[in-house]
């Protein structure tokens, strides 16, 4: 929700954050439905995907800018953010790999990296620590997917809209990416020295 630490201020679920954030998790079907609905013989429905990927966008702003303004920062809200942050890129990845948009080198790419984190969390876990919090990178990293995913959905077309779409929408691949993979590393590194400062203790 943030890059810096900022304690647990609440132990309440029904917060306006972690309702907006509950908002965005039920959106991730509805998206990747309305991205792959003309691979099934349906319309296209691209204007409505990239709708409900704006109002996601919006949501994921609002509620940690929201949590933290009216002290309603809660260990759920720290779990429900960044998941709906990973479900929606791997909703994206999933659609636009399907419908040939992303190529399957940057989809594998992205993957590889999700699947060493999921390695990191593990091992943490294994010793007793909790995720260490979403850092800077790794949101500036999600936030130029985000545009990304939805300029490479509107480059599927014709004329110069989606010509420029394609530009830009590379462009916040590459960086999205690169800072993607760096995030991921500075996170395994701390997972390193966590571990390492646990062994020594022992």
């Amino acid at each position: 929700m943030e890059a810096q630490e900022t304690r647990v201020q609440t132990d309440r679920v029904l917060t306006i954050p972690n309702i907006l954030s509950m908002a965005r998790l039920v959106g991730v079907p509805v998206f990747l439905w309305l991205i792959l609905w003309p691979e099934f013989g349906g319309p296209n429905a691209d204007g409505w995907a990239l709708l409900v990927l704006a109002l996601s966008g919006i949501s994921d702003y609002l509620d940690g800018k929201l949590a933290r303004r009216w002290n309603q920062v809660s260990s759920l809200g720290r779990i429900l953010d960044p998941a709906a942050d990973r479900l929606y890129i791997l909703s994206t990845l999933v659609g636009l790999t399907w419908r040939g948009i992303l190529p399957l080198w940057l989809t594998g790419l992205l993957l590889a990296r999700e699947l060493m984190l999921l390695v990191a969390v593990w091992v943490l876990d294994r010793h007793g620590y909790a995720p260490p919090q979403v850092n800077f990178l790794g949101k500036a990293a999600t936030f130029n997917l985000m545009y990304a995913f939805p300029l490479l959905l509107l480059s599927d077309g014709t004329g110069w809209l989606s010509s420029l779409a394609a530009i830009f929408g590379w462009a916040f691949a590459g960086w999205g990416t690169t800072l993607y993979w760096w995030a991921g590393i500075l996170y395994v590194v701390q997972v390193r020295r966590l571990v390492k400062a646990d062994a020594a203790a022992d």
